[in-house]
C-alpha cells in the first residue's frame, strides 16, 4: 500500500505543513507546481528532500488560483486546462530531475480534482496534458471517477486512492469541506479508517459501508496534526501486516 501526501504547498514567506517530517513517513509526495501553491524555491527544496529519501514524486496540478489555494472551481476551456497541466508537470519535473529523480505520476488538486471526478471534459483535459508530457506517467485519482475512465480510454495507467482523513458520501465522493466533519482530525479514528480502507471498506457519512480498493492512501499535509496522523497511519498499517511502498515503484 502506498501512503501519499500533498506537499510543497508553501509560497514565499507563507509556510504550509512540515514537508521534511512528512517525507520521512510517506512513500509518494504530491508536490505543488506553482498554480495553487508552491514557488520555484519550495519546489526545488521538496524535490531534493524527496529524492534523498527515495520518495516517489508526483505533480500536484491545480487551477491557477493562488488566492483560493486551488479550492475554487474555475471556468476554463479544456484546451487551456490541458496546456496548464502540461506546463505544471514540466516545471516540477525540471526540479525533480535536477535533484536526481523524476515525476512519475500526476494527481490533480482541490477543486480541479473534485470537478474532474465528475466532469468528463475536465478529466479528459487533465489526461491530455499528462500524455503530451509523457504518456508513461500514471494518474492518481478517485476510483470509479471520470478521471479514471478518461485515463483508461487514453491508455494511461490510473491508480485509485482513498483519503484516510476525509469523510465520504454514500456514492464514493468526498464530503464538501464546507460541511462540518468533512476533515477528520482524531488520530485513532483516522488510523482505524486507514486499516479499513486498506482491507476494503470505509463507513460513509450516512453510516453505510463503501467498498474501496485503493492503491494509495492520502493524508493531507495541510491538515492540523498531519505529521502525527501520518505516523499513526503508518504504524497501524504496519501492525496490520500491510506493507508500504510507492505505487509507481
Amino acid at each position: 500500500m502506498d501512503l501519499n501526501s500533498d506537499l510543497g504547498e508553501g509560497f514565499g514567506a507563507w509556510k504550509m505543513g512540515d514537508d521534511e517530517a512528512m517525507l520521512d513517513i510517506v512513500t509518494s509526495a504530491n508536490i505543488a507546481c506553482g498554480f495553487h501553491a508552491g514557488d520555484p524555491s519550495v519546489m526545488r527544496r521538496v524535490c531534493e528532500l524527496a529524492a534523498e529519501r527515495g520518495v516517489a514524486i508526483g505533480a500536484h496540478v491545480g487551477y491557477r488560483d493562488l488566492a483560493g489555494f486551488g479550492r475554487r472551481a474555475l471556468d476554463i476551456a479544456p484546451d487551456a486546462l490541458a496546456d496548464e497541466v502540461l506546463y505544471q508537470i514540466g516545471a516540477l519535473d525540471a526540479f525533480a530531475r535536477a535533484a536526481g529523480s523524476r515525476v512519475t505520476y500526476v494527481k490533480p488538486h482541490g477543486a480541479l480534482y473534485n470537478t474532474a471526478a465528475v466532469d468528463p471534459e475536465q478529466a479528459a483535459a487533465i489526461v491530455a496534458g499528462l500524455r503530451r508530457y509523457d504518456p508513461a506517467l500514471a494518474l492518481l485519482c478517485l476510483p470509479d471517477s471520470e478521471m479514471q475512465r478518461e485515463a483508461e480510454k487514453a491508455g494511461v495507467v490510473a491508480y485509485a486512492e482513498a483519503f484516510a482523513d476525509r469523510a465520504y458520501t454514500a456514492d464514493g465522493k468526498l464530503v464538501s469541506r464546507k460541511k462540518p466533519g468533512a476533515v477528520l482530525h482524531d488520530p485513532d479514528a483516522v488510523a482505524e479508517r486507514a486499516i479499513g480502507m486498506a482491507t476494503g471498506g470505509v463507513v460513509t457519512e450516512d453510516g453505510s459501508k463503501l467498498d474501496v480498493r485503493p492503491d494509495s492512501l492520502c493524508v493531507h499535509g495541510d491538515t492540523p496534526g498531519a505529521v502525527e496522523l501520518a505516523r499513526r497511519i503508518e504504524a497501524a498499517l504496519t501492525a496490520a501486516g500491510v506493507q508500504l511502498g510507492a505505487f509507481t515503484g
